[in-house]
């Protein structure tokens, strides 16, 4: 064989990893050395910021989770906004009147997946363009949330931390990953999940082939109908998830466009993660830790335009995501109604 004749290389699994998510580990590692030498000078600052990052992430990590489920299937989904906020004002309203917070939070995700089966109908069945479908969810949420609601109403309680034993006594570690409520611990064991069933089971497989090729799909006997119904669904329930948290663990009350954009930025997550759950885990955090620092900045009385501060998040998203995220590819059908030959 010739010198010059092509052939093709095999990369380890490792080299692979690394040139796709090098610049990212990276970055994140260096994020690691600052939080470990923070700890150092002041423990009680650092543990309360890193708590208050992964608070911060939860729901959009959830949201991210709810996206890339449906893209992955080929339905693109920027309603998680009004997905959120509408199982956010449910979940509140079970709360108020049952005073069981299973309950409230079993409804919250009812109403995120009814939601989701509402945006699938008009994805799958009407096959009306999905961001006019998502836009519709937002719209419809915000009006309905905002006439309903009625001030004054008061919960009766909301989900309290619960600390699992010694391991919430481990320095540094132990108040921030076990010293939580049930949706934040539920939160972090989805993502872990719902990546191996994506990745790593028939499901996953059918899923992700509905949503590159959903005609190769459809050949070998996989209806991408019900698959893109039923995966939208559970979406949906995640970003009900998400809405159950902001009222019934976060706040414990509800306010009129209390997702205050946060659908919008777990679509971000879920474009820097690559369509992945561990990847928009990482992302969500990534953006958790700048808004909690933005907030210490603010108690620390730091002299600058509150502004200016509160764009912090927003502006070092936009920085990684155009420095470390690289060049992202959808899944090649997203967004294109299948016709059925």
């Amino acid at each position: 064989m010739s010198a010059n004749t092509n052939t093709l290389t095999y990369l380890p699994p490792w080299k692979r990893f690394l040139s796709h998510y090098g610049k990212a580990l990276a970055f994140g590692l260096g994020l690691l050395v600052i939080v470990f030498i923070s700890y150092a000078i002041n423990a009680t600052v650092t543990t309360a910021m890193l708590a208050s990052t992964l608070r911060q992430a939860i729901p959009l990590v959830l949201g991210a989770i709810c996206g890339l489920i449906g893209e992955r299937t080929g339905v693109i989904n920027i309603g998680i906004e009004g997905q959120m906020l509408i199982s956010a004002f449910i979940g509140f309203l079970a709360n108020v009147y049952t005073g069981n917070l299973l309950v409230a939070v079993l409804a919250g995700v009812l109403a995120g997946a009814i939601m989701g089966l509402l945006l699938a109908f008009m994805s799958v069945t009407l096959k009306i363009d999905q961001i006019i479908g998502g836009t519709v969810i937002n719209i419809l949420a915000l009006g309905l949330t905002g006439y309903f609601y009625t001030a004054g109403l008061t919960t009766r309680g909301k989900l309290l931390p619960i600390p699992l034993g010694p391991l919430a006594e481990i320095p540094l570690i132990g108040p921030v990953l076990f010293r939580n409520p049930p949706i934040t611990y539920a939160t972090i064991i989805l993502v872990f999940l719902v990546h191996y069933v994506l990745f790593h089971t028939k499901w996953g497989l059918r899923s992700r082939a509905v949503g590159e090729h959903p005609r190769a799909a459809d050949t070998v006997g996989v209806n991408v109908y019900v698959m893109r119904y039923v995966n939208t669904m559970i979406a949906g329930g995640f970003a009900g998830l998400a809405g159950a948290f902001l009222t019934l663990e976060a706040v414990g009350s509800f306010e009129r466009a209390m997702t205050n954009g946060r659908g919008f930025v777990a679509l971000a997550c879920m474009i820097f993660g690559r369509w992945t759950p561990l990847g928009a885990f990482g992302a969500a955090l990534l953006f958790g830790f700048f808004s909690a620092l933005q907030t210490q900045f603010q108690f620390m009385g730091v002299n600058l335009p509150h502004q200016f501060i509160g764009t912090l998040p927003y502006l070092a998203t936009i920085v990684v995501l155009a420095g470390f995220a690289g060049r992202a590819r959808p899944p090649a059908a997203e967004g294109v109604p299948y016709e059925k030959e």
